[in-house]
């Protein structure tokens, strides 16, 4: 499998999670389309979106609800490409998004392997390959990003780290769509910066390109601890987002306890 073949799915991908063309991610001018549902979308999307933005790099592509169609397609075509995910722009979207009830939330960087430089990192620890029958018991918050206790029918592999048989590191991935599954990472706060994270993450991935599947893998720009091992792992930037949601779930996400929430699993990747 080569690096064009890994983008060519996941565009691929993209394009049935955002009712768009698969060349629509890779052409000059920027694309709008009408979001609907799709049976083969990535399985922890809610579709119909509402607004979703993606760049490659070269162009946006915004899926939207048919409402707002002409405010973000002039919004897209106005404003400098890569402003449309920054702020004071994206103020814009959160004046017009209100007065529908939405407003722009989720933001996030997306990493696919680099076949060039992906490979096994050695850990300082005994690492075990587990498997859906092992992880029974390891639904605890501190393995909140490794798994998922919300859809763990979808968790496929693990890769964990063991000092004198106690877990202090796990990746995990979940079957997010038919092709692509999606890593995440937990390392213990006592066994951080040891090189635990890289080499759980870069072994999972290649167990998962070993089964004819495409890792891949998600963090905020700012979780800098976080893009530090997507880089160490053999990863690189392919993708960004930017999803409106619900004005209340948005709400509700920036409440203290969910904001402590996520500073805290910041600390943890």
């Amino acid at each position: 499998m080569t690096n064009a073949d890994i983008l060519r799915i996941a565009m691929e991908q993209h394009a049935i999670d955002a009712n768009c063309s698969p060349n629509d991610f890779t052409r000059d001018d920027n694309v709008v389309v009408i979001s609907r549902p799709n049976e083969n979308a990535r399985r922890y999307l809610n579709l119909p979106f509402f607004c979703n933005l993606i760049t490659y790099g070269s162009n946006i592509v915004a899926s939207v609800d048919e409402r707002i169609y002409d405010f973000v397609k002039k919004y897209i075509d106005t404003e400098y490409p890569h402003g449309c995910f920054e702020t004071p722009q994206i103020h814009h979207l959160t004046n017009e998004f209100i007065k529908y009830g939405f407003m722009p939330c989720y933001q996030a960087e997306y990493w696919l392997p680099d076949v060039g430089v992906l490979k096994e990192t050695p850990c300082r620890y005994e690492t075990r390959l587990l498997e859906q029958k092992d992880f029974s018991e390891l639904y605890l918050p501190e393995w909140s990003n490794a798994l998922s206790p919300k859809r763990p029918h979808l968790d496929m592999l693990g890769v964990g780290a063991y000092d004198n048989g106690k877990l202090v590191g796990l990746s995990g991935c979940s079957a997010d769509c038919d092709s692509m599954w999606q890593i995440g990472i937990d390392v213990l706060p006592e066994y951080r910066r040891q090189g635990v994270a890289t080499a759980l993450t870069s072994r999972l991935a290649i167990e998962v390109i070993n089964r004819g599947k495409i890792p891949f893998y998600c963090c905020a720009w700012s979780n800098l601890g976080s893009v530090r091992n997507a880089i160490k792992s053999g990863f690189r930037p392919a993708w960004v987002e930017h999803t409106a949601i619900e004005k209340e779930k948005a709400l509700e996400w920036n409440s203290n306890r969910h904001f402590q929430k996520q500073v805290n699993k910041d600390k943890e990747s």
